[in-house]
């Protein structure tokens, strides 16, 4: 018996557009990414997913592209869960800096190990910051000794693998089909989980906005094929997109 997870990255935020460092800051969607979650809609629906559960995280333009999603799908009954474990990974004090001018000042190379490094975290946020996630009211009951104010990649997975054991895996495990929608670097988590990526090439992978990434599993939940659905050059373009975000000229 074949397994199907897919996994969607929300579609472009306001700050994707204004090439800023995001993380847990609550950003709505562009128009741009409105209809890039209508058309993995339209993409799912081309493909015959019926989905039977669907997860997201706690985060506005993750919550809108699952909306928009299975409104185009036509199936916004779908039972949904919310989890701040597959909230992006926190950035710490780059939260809100553009990300050219953070490269501009600190250099690209330093850049890329903040960005895609495994397990460098950005500096972190200060803990009488605003913006730390222990103020924000969805968080509220939560150990505040589990809020990060920076995360790698590495601490990114270590939250998001419990959510996987204890609710994804066993719903498919259990036949259904599952649609997870969350966001560049929790998602990045699970990837380098399902297809076990060295820590050094995991570096190199990017997670473009709005296309559906199919997993096929098999009884044990081993991954037999993967693919994103659609154009896989389109795929690849937004991918190489999303990897020249950090570039001193890029807008």
């Amino acid at each position: 018996m074949t397994h199907q997870l897919v996994l969607l990255r929300h579609g472009q935020s306001q700050w994707n557009l204004e090439n800023r460092f995001t993380g847990w800051v609550d950003v709505d969607l562009t128009d741009k990414g409105r209809e890039e979650a209508a058309e993995a809609g339209r993409l799912m629906t081309q493909e015959g997913f019926q989905f039977d559960v669907a997860h997201t995280s706690l985060l506005l333009r993750a919550i809108r592209t699952l909306n928009t999603a299975l409104d185009a799908m036509g199936q916004q009954w779908l039972p949904v869960h919310k989890s701040w474990r597959l909230n992006e990974r926190h950035y710490g004090a780059l939260q809100g800096l553009d990300k050219a001018e953070t490269t501009a000042k600190h250099g690209e190379d330093q850049v890329k190990v903040w960005r895609r490094s495994y397990d460098i975290p950005p500096p972190p946020m200060a803990d009488d910051d605003a913006g730390h996630p222990r103020f924000d009211r969805r968080y509220h009951g939560l150990d505040a000794r589990v809020l990060p104010a920076t995360e790698s990649l590495a601490t990114t997975l270590e939250r998001v693998l419990p959510y996987w054991h204890d609710h994804i895996a066993p719903q498919l495990a259990s036949g259904r089909t599952v649609l997870v929608t969350a966001h560049g670097n929790s998602l990045r988590a699970l990837y380098k989980y399902l297809l076990d990526v060295p820590e050094d090439e995991i570096t190199e992978v990017n997670i473009p906005t709005g296309i559906p990434l199919l997993f096929e599993l098999d009884a044990a939940l081993e991954v037999k094929d993967y693919r994103y659905l659609g154009d896989p050059e389109a795929a690849k373009k937004a991918a190489a997109a999303v990897a020249a975000q950090a570039t001193a000229g890029s807008k």
